[in-house]
């Protein structure tokens, strides 16, 4: 064991191996934040062991705890409960213990975004501290003869957000992890066909959305799985020809031109790993399997096989060659692991040039980019959650929320999240989606509740009550209006543990506050010259509370289609006011200018 000293905490390493020379030592970055750093060498490539850094942090002021998969759980856990796992292709090594007004208490956060790792901060009921811990080589790694891994503690005192997107700025300097560029294509409004068609595609039906879409605002279309299948099971048995499908797009090429004329952009979904038993390519493939998912109808590709990974490459080559398209839904990508079948099976013929599946699915994604990006260099690639962590900022620009159908808060909740440590890779909602009997202002909360994010839409236009486009059109428009402090301000989602009643966007010219619940909005310090404040509740009134006298207000209130309610000129004082605002409505706050 050895141990070391970092600012308030004492870390203590676990574990050893004969075949590796191991270093701790201590590097310190601005005040309240440390960096330990492991290193471990070995004269010749061997299996690593199993590592554990662990240290003690005080329960004092800590309410709550976030991390990247948390769900609707933000609560403490006891120290005998099970980590947290991380590993290139589902969330991301980082934790933020957090104290009752937001106040960053520790947020720890690790380099290593490749191989398998778990993370602890458990509560110790005896000491009432929390025992946390990263543990390494969690998972298959390849034999090695260096590593580097390099924990970072932030215990400054300030919001847990600004803590958690310091980890997503480190991160993203860290050398070969350098995130994707982000095309403005990626930020603007999306048309998706997932939960409007499913899989009963039809190439004139599309069209017509596309029409309306971009009517609306939408500046692009992901055209989800049913193109390449007549089957429509809703398995996967058919995928991995990845050919359109005669009976539902006869002519792919055509079909996406006419739609490139309506002025949109077009994606395609592909789920990444599956070999379906049905496909053409399972006989070629049947024995290069990580494993077989009777559930799915299909088996995972092993990518530590090259011609494995070279067949899927050239899948998505030959689309964008042969189809023009703009860019790729790369679905399932967490379903790359190692089943128990696939470590106990041997390597046939020892074509496998690594024995690591992180390694192997970096070197296809990093393929795909490559190979991409040559031929379309603002080509867009989306990643759903739960793989939106830091190394896949590498490979994709465009993390959607995880599926969440018509669950207003639960689109909150996921992309506020993904919002917390993706810097500036486009954070999109799960699609959205309704009934179209809802009144328009329920229908409008399912907008409401992602502002923060890319919109993505996936309800049929073409049969869509007046109303309830009325109210789409005018919350499109809104978001395009304000993107600039929508998705570049700076984001402050307040009470994590509450699922975020209370958002709030800045930047020096323009404020936007969003209340999911009935809660008093801090109007604090001199207004900017905007300030817009939503209503995203169906109660019929808002609570402001000023810290200083504004003076002579503009104030102009809309409902949730966008039409003016009331205009007032209102001289407030410090203190707390009530407005009246329709359900799902908006108020917009200038300071009248100086006569």
């Amino acid at each position: 064991m050895k141990t070391i000293r970092t600012g308030d905490y004492e870390i203590l390493l676990e574990g050893s191996s004969p075949d590796f020379q191991s270093q701790l030592h201590v590097e310190h970055g601005v005040d309240g934040v440390t960096y330990t750093v492991l290193t471990l060498s070995a004269p010749v490539p061997a299996a690593p062991p199993k590592l554990t850094l662990r240290w003690c942090c005080q329960a004092i002021d800590i309410q709550g705890m976030w991390h990247p998969a948390a769900e609707r759980n933000r609560g403490l856990v006891p120290d005998w409960r099970e980590g947290f796992l991380s590993r290139s292709t589902f969330s991301a090594p980082v934790v933020s213990l957090y104290g009752s007004r937001g106040n960053n208490a520790l947020t720890f956060a690790c380099s290593d975004v490749l191989n398998p790792l778990e993370l602890r901060a458990g509560l110790n009921e005896e000491t009432s501290s929390f025992q946390c811990a990263v543990t390494l080589f969690a998972g298959d790694v390849s034999p090695l003869t260096h590593y580097e891994l390099i924990l970072r503690l932030d215990s400054r005192s300030v919001p847990y957000y600004e803590a958690l997107g310091a980890a997503g700025k480190w991160w993203a300097g860290l050398k070969g992890i350098e995130p994707s560029p982000v095309p403005d294509t990626a930020r603007e409004p999306v048309y998706s066909t997932w939960y409007s068609f499913h899989q009963q595609l039809k190439p004139e039906t599309i069209e017509l959305e596309c029409r309306l879409a971009g009517e609306l605002g939408c500046g692009s279309v992901i055209v989800d799985d049913g193109w390449q299948t007549s089957d429509e099971a809703r398995g996967y048995a058919y995928c991995g020809d990845w050919k359109a499908s005669p009976d539902k797009i006869a002519d792919m090429q055509a079909h996406v031109a006419r739609v490139h004329d309506l002025g949109m952009k077009y994606l395609l979904w592909y789920a990444v790993p599956f070999i379906g038993k049905h496909s053409e390519a399972w006989l070629r493939f049947k024995d290069k399997l990580l494993y077989y998912s009777e559930s799915f109808g299909a088996g995972v590709a092993d990518p530590r096989y090259p011609e494995v990974r070279e067949y899927i490459i050239s899948l998505y080559e030959q689309a964008l060659l042969e189809w023009n398209l703009d860019g790729f839904k790369l679905d399932f990508v967490d379903s790359f692991y190692t089943a128990r079948e696939a470590d106990q099976k041997d390597d046939d013929g020892g074509s496998r040039d690594t024995g690591s599946v992180p390694e192997a699915v970096d070197l296809l994604l990093s393929g795909i980019l490559s190979r991409l990006r040559q031929l379309k260099p603002d080509i867009l690639i989306e990643f759903r959650q739960n793989y939106t962590g830091p190394l896949m900022r590498k490979y994709g620009n465009m993390f959607r929320a995880a599926d969440c159908p018509n669950d207003a808060l639960q689109n909150r909740m996921h992309t506020i999240d993904i919002r917390l440590i993706c810097g500036d890779t486009a954070a999109h909602a799960d699609m959205l989606m309704w009934n179209p009997e809802e009144p328009v202002e329920a229908a409008a909360l399912q907008f409401i509740n992602i502002l923060f994010a890319v919109p993505q839409i996936s309800v049929r236009l073409d049969t869509l009550p007046e109303p309830h486009k009325a109210m789409l059109g005018f919350w499109l428009s809104f978001w395009r209006e304000h993107r600039d402090v929508l998705l570049d301000g700076r984001l402050e989602p307040v009470s994590p543990e509450l699922l975020y009643p209370l958002v709030i966007a800045r930047t020096a010219q323009k404020w936007v506050f969003a209340a999911y619940h009935d809660t008093v909005i801090p109007l604090a310090g001199d207004l900017p010259g905007l300030v817009l404040v939503i209503n995203g509740t169906l109660n019929p009134r808002l609570v402001l509370e000023l810290d200083r006298d504004p003076g002579l207000l503009l104030v102009n209130i809309r409902d949730c289609r966008g039409t003016v309610i009331a205009d007032h000129r209102l001289v407030w004082k410090k203190g707390v006011h009530a407005l009246e605002v329709p359900p799902a409505g908006i108020i917009m706050i200038r300071p009248a200018p100086n006569s």
